[in-house]
């Protein structure tokens, strides 16, 4: 029987690069991975969606003809352990329904939902919306971090991130972009408070919001969160999350004006203050941006083009 092959999106392709020879064994040993995960689990396999850049996913039917996803992270940047703590936390809420874990092959197996956000055609106002209605049924009270990363500690490694990875990459933005980030960073480690922690999702952005199986209630149509990084954070991060892109209408207009109404809507619609989803989102641009630099991926140049022109308005 000839091997199996999949599908494999750019994105991913560049993490498995990055990753050198433990990334090219992790492909190669893809085929071998997911026919054994179809036997314990006993469902079948079929393609593999776009998109992703840690992990491969797969179509996939259970026994019972329920439609579900199965997805297979790259070793050293998807830990989907840690995915599945959250989804188990979650218990659907908000979340994806998870149906089984494999630590081993790193893979999970969860429901299958329905289009991103960022798939409808919606105005960005709308999807921005729609996202912040799905965060206020995703967001759980937590007594304790329960396991997750904290606020505190997110806070550390995208400062750490951005000062190291700015140097290698050979100053690709200016070094007030890189020390107002830190500043902001500095400022969000020291108001961590657990008090004011809860259960949130760390990237939930346009493509990690899925349309729900069930149908819309009063024209109101439900969504669910996947990929989630998971963190014991104040509700302002994944706010921040969404400051992050949309580069398109930044660039078009008063990027500086336009950053803070979008903040401005944030929140107002989450009820959460401004500045420290200002903060927030100001760090993940420059951390995200960096990031896609260091990658080779599309739209690095622009994301800390749009950070610059917000550092030189404070």
């Amino acid at each position: 029987m000839p091997e199996r092959t999949f599908r494999i999106s750019e994105g991913l392709r560049l993490r498995v690069a990055a990753e050198g020879e433990s990334g090219a064994r992790w492909l190669r040993g893809l085929g071998a991975r997911v026919a054994a995960l179809e036997r314990a689990w006993d469902v079948r396999i079929g393609d593999s969606f776009e998109g992703g850049s840690e992990s491969l996913v797969l179509s996939a039917t259970c026994a019972d003809g329920a439609a579900a996803i199965l997805k297979l992270g790259l070793p050293g940047t998807s830990n989907l352990a840690q995915e599945a703590h959250v989804y188990r936390i979650a218990a659907g809420r908000g979340y994806a329904n998870l149906l089984a874990h494999d630590d081993e092959h790193n893979a999970l197996l969860l429901e299958r939902l329905g289009r991103p956000v960022a798939d409808l055609g919606l105005p960005l106002r709308t999807e921005q919306e729609l996202i912040c209605q799905t965060l206020h049924e995703a967001w759980i009270a937590l007594t304790d971090a329960s396991g997750l990363m904290t606020g505190a500690d997110k806070a550390r490694w995208l400062a750490q991130f951005i000062a190291k990875t700015w140097s290698a990459l050979d100053v690709p933005c200016p070094r007030s972009t890189i020390d107002l980030a830190l500043e902001y960073a500095d400022d969000r480690l020291r108001a961590y408070d657990p008090a004011k922690c809860l259960l949130v999702h760390g990237d939930g952005h346009e493509y990690n919001t899925l349309l729900a199986p069930d149908p819309p209630v009063d024209g109101v149509r439900r969504c669910k969160f996947i990929d989630p990084d998971g963190l014991f954070a104040e509700p302002a991060y994944d706010l921040g999350v969404l400051m992050r892109g949309g580069n398109d209408e930044l660039l078009e207009g008063d990027a500086i004006a336009l950053g803070h109404a979008r903040c401005a809507a944030l929140s107002a619609w989450a009820g959460v203050e401004p500045t420290p989803i200002w903060q927030w989102g100001f760090i993940e641009r420059v951390s995200t941006g960096l990031l896609m630099t260091q990658l080779g991926m599309d739209g690095g140049r622009e994301t800390l083009a749009i950070a610059q022109q917000w550092a030189l308005a404070v």
